[in-house]
């Protein structure tokens, strides 16, 4: 456990929260737009789409994967700098141009044949409603919609494509180790390739 990053977060740790259900999650379910993104729409002079992402992001999507806890992503978008993005992570579990989140989550779940406290989700609007009473902890970027901030677990600190994935799995990881056993992992040169 690392007691001094967990020292910011005095006021989940004394809630009892993150000890008793972020050690001993399996899979983390992400939205994208307003969460790995900032939420805007950026159009190219053609009028192709454009998305931001964070490098940072980036690292613990696929950091979390390496110490048992698998990623997916459900989201009710759908483009190529998506696609692209998702697949440069190597990640193995995407829903795209999902509208029906529940389902998509639910065919998920018995992908994976998990139990819904063994699962974390994180979104930013009231699309994420259909999941998000449905496992075990749910997540929530501080500038979210105000029915989300209402009705998620955990509000973070971070605000949209500025770090929020990051955020989350140094909260997920700092229940179970220390950080810097964590990322020891991120600063080896196979860390950069793709899982088969």
């Amino acid at each position: 456990m690392d007691t001094l990053f967990l020292s910011d977060y005095s006021e989940l740790v004394q809630g009892s929260l993150l000890m008793k259900k972020l050690p001993f999650l399996k899979l983390v379910v992400f939205d994208v737009d307003g969460v790995l993104t900032d939420g805007g729409l950026y159009y190219g002079a053609e009028g192709e789409s454009i998305k931001r992402f964070n490098v940072k992001d980036g690292v613990a999507l696929k950091l979390l994967p390496k110490w048992g806890i698998d990623v997916a992503v459900i989201t009710a978008k759908d483009s190529a700098p998506l696609r692209k993005r998702m697949s440069d992570l190597g990640l193995k579990h995407v829903y795209y141009g999902c509208h029906d989140k529940a389902a998509a989550f639910d065919e998920l779940m018995e992908t994976l044949s998990l139990e819904p406290e063994q699962v974390a989700y994180i979104g930013d609007d009231v699309i994420d409603l259909q999941v998000m009473p449905k496992v075990g902890v749910s997540f929530c970027p501080a500038d979210a919609h105000i029915l989300l901030r209402r009705h998620c677990d955990i509000v973070l600190k971070h605000s949209a494509g500025q770090g929020v994935a990051r955020e989350l799995a140094d909260l997920v990881l700092s229940t179970r180790m220390k950080l810097d056993v964590a990322y020891e992992l991120a600063s080896r040169p196979e860390f950069e390739k793709k899982d088969s």
